[in-house]
C-alpha cells in the first residue's frame, strides 16, 4: 500500500555521513527518514575502508615486524600468513563495530528507516519502493563506486576492486594492481607482507597530487619490500590464459605481458548517483559529483549534497566534517559553510604519508613568499630506538609565520597530522608549536624541532651575534 511521508529531513545514502546527519538530527527531535539500499555503514563498515582494509593492514603489519626483529635481538621464525585466518580477523573487527550501524540502531534513535533505492519525482518529492517521501530537507550521501577503467578485454578476465578483495579465498600468488593511488598502495603493500608477489602498474603519476619528495621516500621504501612498480606505461589490454591472467603494456622499448594470478584494480572512484534522476529534481551534476556550493546546498536549495557525492575525495574523516557542516546548518540554523583546507589526507603504508593544507608546490603558486621549515626522523631519538629512521616532516609557512600546510612521511605520520591539522585550522603561528612541550621520546618531537628551526634561519645574521654578545656582556 503506497505510504506518503512528510519528515524535516530526508537522508539517501546510510553510509559514514548519511548516518552521521540522521543521528544527529534525530536527536534533536528532527523527524528522520534515511533511505539506504545496500548495507549500514557503507564502505567504511563494509568494504574497503575504515574497518577491512586497516585490519589487513593490521596483520601485514605483524608479519613485517617479525621479519625485522633480528636487529633488535630478537629471534623469530620467518613468518607465513594464514589468508583464512586474516580474513576471520578483518570480519572480527567489522562484527564489534556492526551493532553501530544497524538498522534497529538508527530507528531506535528516532529516524525512520526504508530499504531500497531512492529516486527523484521532482524537486521536493523522493519515492522509494511504495514509498513516498515529501521533506522539508534532503541530504544526498550516497558515497562512490570503484572506477572501472576502459581497457581492452577487461570484461572478459576477473578481477578485484577495493570493495571486494577481501572476498579472495586464497592470498594472491602475483597480484597485478592497475593504480598507484592511496589504496592501490596501500593493498599491494599489504598483500606483498603477507607473501604475494605484486606488481603496481600507473600509467599517470604514483601518489599524484602529494608532495613529490615525500611520495618518492614512500615508493622508494615500497620497492626496497619487493613491491615492483611500471610507470608511465599504457595498459593496451586485459586477456585469460587458463588460470592466469595477462596484463599488456606498451611501453617506450616496446609491448611486454605482464602474467599473474590475481588482477586488483584501484584506478579511483566515481560517485554513485545512479538511479536518483537528479534532472528531475534540478540538481546539476558533472561525472565527478553533484554541484553545490559553499553551504553543500546544490542547485535545489531544498536539497544538500556530501562526501564523495559531491565530489569530495573518499575520506570518512571529510563525510563526518560536511556531515557536521549539514547539521549545524539545518537543524541549528547557524551560518556555518565547508572548510576543505584543514581537512588531513593519509596514506596508511610503511612509511605513512599523511599531508593537510597547502603543499610546497601549491604554496609555491599561491605566495610570494614562503617558508619551508624541516627535519628528519633520522635525528629523532624515538625513530633511531625504533630503527624507523626513514623520513622526515616539512612544514610550510607563509611571510608572517602562519602555518598553511605540513607534510609528514614516516613513522605515526598519521597520528601526528592531527596536530598540524589543528595548527591550520587555527591559522596559528609557527612559535606556538616551537614552544609545545612535548614527551619523550616521541615521534611528536620531529614536528617541534621542524618549528624550532623556522627560527633559526635568522639566528646567523651578523645583526643577531652582535645583540647576542651586547646582551651576554651587560649580564
Amino acid at each position: 500500500m503506497a505510504e506518503l511521508l512528510r519528515p524535516d529531513l530526508c537522508v539517501i545514502g546510510g553510509g559514514a555521513g548519511g548516518l552521521s546527519v540522521a543521528a544527529a538530527a534525530a536527536a534533536f527531535d528532527r523527524t528522520v527518514v534515511l533511505i539506504e539500499k545496500g548495507d549500514m555503514g557503507g564502505e567504511a563498515l563494509h568494504r574497503a575502508g575504515a574497518l577491512p582494509m586497516h585490519a589487513l593492514l593490521a596483520a601485514a603489519t605483524r608479519a613485517e615486524v617479525l621479519r625485522r626483529s633480528a636487529p633488535f635481538g630478537v629471534k623469530a621464525a620467518r613468518p607465513s600468513a594464514d589468508f583464512a585466518a586474516v580474513k576471520a580477523h578483518a570480519r572480527s573487527v567489522v562484527g564489534a563495530m556492526a551493532p553501530n550501524f544497524t538498522p534497529a540502531r538508527i530507528t531506535g534513535l528516532g529516524a525512520r528507516v526504508i530499504k531500497g533505492t531512492a529516486r527523484f519525482i521532482d524537486a521536493e518529492t523522493v519515492a522509494v519502493g511504495e514509498v513516498t517521501v515529501k521533506a522539508r530537507r534532503f541530504v544526498i550521501a550516497t558515497g562512490s563506486v570503484p572506477l572501472i577503467p576502459a581497457i581492452p578485454g577487461l570484461a572478459g578476465a576477473p578481477y578485484s576492486t577495493a570493495e571486494s578483495v577481501f572476498d579472495l579465498a586464497e592470498c594472491p600468488r602475483h597480484l597485478i594492481v592497475i593504480g598507484a593511488g592511496t589504496r592501490g598502495l596501500e593493498l599491494a603493500q599489504a598483500f606483498r607482507r603477507l607473501g604475494s608477489e605484486v606488481t603496481v602498474l600507473e600509467e599517470a603519476t604514483p601518489l599524484a597530487g602529494e608532495d613529490r619528495e615525500a611520495a618518492d621516500i614512500l615508493l622508494r621504501a615500497l620497492e626496497r619490500e619487493g613491491v615492483k612498480l611500471r610507470t608511465g606505461i599504457e595498459i593496451a589490454k586485459v586477456a585469460r590464459s587458463l588460470a592466469r591472467l595477462q596484463v599488456v603494456l606498451a611501453t617506450a622499448a616496446g609491448v611486454e605481458t605482464i602474467e599473474g594470478s590475481h588482477l586488483l584494480l584501484a584506478a579511483g572512484r566515481r560517485p554513485n548517483l545512479e538511479d536518483l534522476d537528479l534532472d528531475a529534481a534540478g540538481i546539476r551534476h558533472r561525472p565527478d559529483g553533484i554541484i553545490v556550493d559553499r553551504r553543500l546546498l546544490t542547485t535545489n536549495k531544498r536539497v544538500y549534497a556530501i562526501g564523495e557525492a559531491a565530489g569530495a575525495p573518499a575520506f570518512v574523516h571529510l563525510a563526518h566534517h560536511h556531515a557536521g557542516v549539514v547539521v549545524r546548518r539545518d537543524v541549528f540554523g547557524l551560518r556555518v559553510t565547508v572548510d576543505d583546507r584543514p581537512v588531513p589526507r593519509v596514506t596508511h603504508t610503511d612509511p605513512e604519508l599523511a599531508h593537510v593544507g597547502l603543499t610546497e608546490d601549491e604554496a609555491r603558486a599561491k605566495h610570494k613568499a614562503f617558508r619551508v621549515s624541516r627535519w628528519p626522523y633520522r635525528e629523532n631519538d624515538r625513530a633511531q630506538a625504533e630503527r624507523a629512521t626513514t623520513g622526515h616532516i616539512k612544514v610550510i609557512t607563509n611571510r608572517y609565520g602562519e602555518i598553511i600546510g605540513a607534510t609528514i612521511v614516516g613513522a605515526r605520520a598519521a597520528e601526528n597530522i592531527t596536530t598540524w591539522t589543528l595548527a591550520v585550522s587555527q591559522r596559528m603561528n609557527i612559535r606556538a608549536l616551537a614552544g609545545l612541550v612535548v614527551p619523550y621520546p616521541t615521534y611528536a618531537e620531529v614536528g617541534k624541532r621542524a618549528a624550532i628551526t623556522y627560527f633559526s634561519h635568522g639566528l646567523t645574521r651578523p645583526l643577531v651575534h652582535r645583540i647576542i654578545g651586547w646582551l651576554r656582556r651587560s649580564g
